[in-house]
């Protein structure tokens, strides 16, 4: 029997650990026509070189320097078209996944070509009976959610299922769609990218699915994650970029505006918001940041 080839991209930026950790889980029972590459966003950990070490068949591509989660698995990307792959998985280098994980995804993608990008049902690490994304799905005035968010898993999503988008920390893609709808939008430099690329694909024809039967752990977002004023940053201009790069309009676009407006109000003249002072200066400066058209690597 024949399989096809599929390519793993684990982009690394000082997460050595997980990194090896990630790896374990995803050699422990390989999928049969499998190449791995770490993409190291020049790590000061060792990563690159602990990786050569422990597992002298994963290829590693260091990128000199930290050209962020879109531009750094590009890097791959381009790798995995010149190594003509049928399949590419970007896989987060903080994931913990089940050995047949790929395989699930590769027999749900062969059996209906009209599929452009799948995803695997990720639970959160922490605890691993509940869900972080069960696929995405954007509203009509384009909220974008994670289906299933800190739901208990009680089997409610047992079967394959269509979605908007899939979560970026695991991202199954046909090669043939990437080469028709291109690589990740660097600009976007880390979030909103994945949302991107899926709706680029639909756009193009295809769809998106969720298989249940692939599960992944992942540990960087747990229930009481509190983000970074640069993650409010990244979260505030992309989303903002993304309205307007899939023309939203101008109506969704203004409110989503008035939107982060409240909040920075909130945030500078409420007594208990008062020690939010760093995430609303990063917000502000997300939204001059959109309205000037300065995207890529943060500011800070």
């Amino acid at each position: 029997m024949t399989h096809p080839s599929v390519c793993v991209l684990i982009l690394n930026r000082d997460r050595r650990d997980d990194t090896l950790a990630c790896l374990a889980s995803l050699l422990r029972r390989p999928y049969p026509n499998l190449e791995v590459v770490v993409l190291d966003n020049a790590s000061s950990d060792g990563t690159a070189a602990a990786v050569r070490a422990a597992y002298p068949s994963v290829h590693v591509i260091e990128t000199g320097g930290n050209l962020g989660y879109a531009a750094g698995n590009n890097v791959g990307l381009t790798w995995a078209h010149d190594r003509a792959a049928d399949y590419v998985l970007l896989l987060n280098e903080d994931t913990i996944v089940d050995p047949d994980f790929i395989g699930h995804l590769v027999a749900a993608a062969e059996h209906q070509p009209e599929l452009g990008f799948l995803g695997p049902l990720v639970y959160h690490h922490s605890e691993p009976h509940v869900i972080q994304s069960a696929g995405g799905t954007t509203t009509a005035d384009w909220r974008t959610h994670h289906r299933g968010q800190n739901e208990l898993d009680t089997g409610q999503y047992a079967q394959p299922f269509e979605a908007d988008w899939v979560s970026g920390c695991a991202i199954f893609m046909r090669m043939s769609v990437v080469n028709h709808i291109g690589t990740l939008d660097a600009e976007f430099f880390i979030y909103s990218e994945e949302v991107d690329w899926c709706l680029r694909a639909r756009r193009a024809g295809f769809k998106g699915l969720v298989v249940p039967a692939a599960r992944i752990w992942h540990k960087g977002v747990r229930r009481d994650y509190s983000p970074s004023p640069r993650v409010t940053y990244l979260s505030a201009r992309n989303h903002l970029r993304l309205l307007h790069k899939h023309r939203a309009g101008a109506r969704v676009l203004l409110r989503e505006m008035a939107r982060d407006f409240r909040a920075l109000a909130s945030w500078t003249i409420r007594p208990r918001w008062r020690d939010q002072r760093a995430h609303r200066n990063a917000l502000a400066r997300a939204m001059v940041d959109f309205c000037r058209g300065s995207f890529g690597p943060p500011p800070f």
